[in-house]
């Protein structure tokens, strides 16, 4: 049948020399001239002339040797032409095309450039970049790499204490007397004005349409994700506050790990290429992150999430991360994304992988409203609310009431007391906890409860 290796046509015609040149740059494949769309054999009036002239035809316009073959079926004649890949580009026309799936495309742009890299064994980000210097780079992103590297343990003081240019060297970042991408990228003060897109982008969204308020992240990429990661901290998230003891507790609407994390991955291993920058979008209960990727070949939603071995796109950035303590060698991001959020009870992120881009998406504790029900109990002090909610709270009210004049009461006798049932009121009591109203001190039995005076004793 037909498949991303096999493809059949009727009788030939020569624009079918793409196919040939997409199954040569691809992992080669067989196309079977005089069989029909189902695959039966349709038979060939002209096989004699054709075996003469697509060997020809097939050398002189890319170069290249294929098998050609003459069979017979049911008194019908059909030819196979068997191509195999080839480790350098072909072209056709000074055309390249490349054999995706069942269909056969013609590589254009950034597309093109990355294929034809990967041909001689290179990354975009081991590209020379001319008339950049290691002394036209102020200082500040070499210093957080030697104080990161070093703290982290990945190198040793006497590691990082030659030059910069030196150092760049010792990352594998120069090639000649050219520095690479990489270097651009990670290190110089303002790369966005020799590569576009090497930005982050962050805005908070009222809903899908409205954006509220927005900030732009640029600098070195070595840089960028603890400046992301402050930013949203101070700016878009709001944390609630409790205490424990005289320790003052802020939780936050997700795990730092976890975002950090997922930010790490979309700077680290996002084609730069594309232009494009990472785009962070921040609601009330959810968080986006949209980078352009190029993920491994065969990579799904669903083996994204299993354990997998590190193969990043950019493998000199990565390194260079990696020596700074920054992340991991072994294809643990998702692993530990996924147990920070389980660990903070929150659900498991959403991915979501296309043909150009990776997006994941965060469910997070919505805390404006939770701080939002709280100043309703600190400003009337009953905890009625006037509304559709006021029988929820007078509930909760009630039920505080009871905590506060006598903090040994039990949930049952809560409940007995209020006539009612002994689940509900444990899900009043989980609510109360979560809006950080109340909280239980010492054993299920015989612990007390603790109304925080901060929200006027309700």
């Amino acid at each position: 049948m037909e498949n991303q290796n096999t493809e059949w046509k009727a009788s030939w015609r020569d624009e079918y020399l793409e196919w040939v040149c997409g199954f040569a740059n691809a992992q080669g494949g067989m196309l079977e001239i005089g069989r029909d769309d189902k695959g039966e054999v349709a038979g060939l009036t002209n096989a004699k002339k054709l075996m003469d002239d697509l060997p020809n035809k097939i050398r002189n316009s890319m170069g290249i040797i294929t098998d050609v073959n003459l069979f017979h079926e049911s008194d019908k004649d059909y030819i196979v032409i068997k191509v195999a890949p080839h480790h350098n580009a072909i072209s056709y026309r000074g055309r390249y095309y490349y054999r995706s799936g069942s269909t056969t495309q013609e590589l254009t742009g950034y597309a093109l450039d990355e294929f034809l890299l990967g041909k001689y064994g290179k990354t975009w980000d081991s590209v020379p970049v001319p008339h950049i210097k290691a002394g036209d780079f102020y200082r500040d992103a070499f210093d957080a790499f030697r104080k990161k590297a070093v703290t982290s343990g990945r190198l040793t003081q006497e590691d990082v204490e030659g030059s910069d240019a030196e150092l760049l060297q010792a990352l594998q970042l120069t090639e000649g007397d050219y520095l690479l991408n990489a270097a651009v990228l990670l290190f110089h003060q303002t790369p966005e004005k020799l590569r576009l897109g090497c930005n982050v982008k962050i805005g908070y969204f009222e809903n899908a349409a409205d954006l509220i308020y927005q900030d732009e992240i640029t600098g070195p990429i070595l840089t960028i994700p603890d400046r992301v990661m402050d930013t949203i901290y101070t700016k878009y998230f709001k944390g609630l506050i409790h205490y424990e003891g005289i320790q003052r507790i802020d939780r936050y609407p997700m795990p730092r790990d976890a975002l950090r994390e997922a930010v790490l991955n979309a700077v680290v291993h996002r084609a730069y290429e594309t232009m494009n920058p990472v785009q962070i979008k921040v609601f009330d209960d959810k968080v986006f992150i949209f980078n352009d990727a190029r993920l491994p070949a065969g990579t799904t939603e669903e083996n994204l999430r299993l354990a997998h071995k590190s193969a990043p796109y950019n493998p000199l950035i990565a390194n260079t991360f990696f020596r700074s303590g920054q992340i991991e060698a072994w294809g643990r991001g998702i692993e530990k994304i996924k147990a920070a959020c389980a660990a903070d009870d929150l659900p498991e992120p959403e991915f979501r992988i296309s043909t150009n881009d990776f997006m994941v998406c965060f469910h997070i504790r919505d805390n404006n409203k939770a701080i939002a029900e709280r100043n309703i109990y600190s400003a009337n002090g009953s905890g009625i609310n006037s509304g559709i909610n006021s029988g929820i709270n007078e509930i909760r009210q009630k039920i505080v009431a009871l905590m506060k004049a006598t903090p040994s009461v039990t949930t049952g006798q809560i409940a007995d007391n209020l006539g009612l049932d002994r689940k509900n009121v444990e899900a009043h009591i989980r609510a109360l906890k979560k809006a950080g109203l109340v909280e239980r001190e010492g054993a299920r039995k015989t612990g007390l409860w603790i109304v925080k005076p901060e929200n006027g004793g309700c």
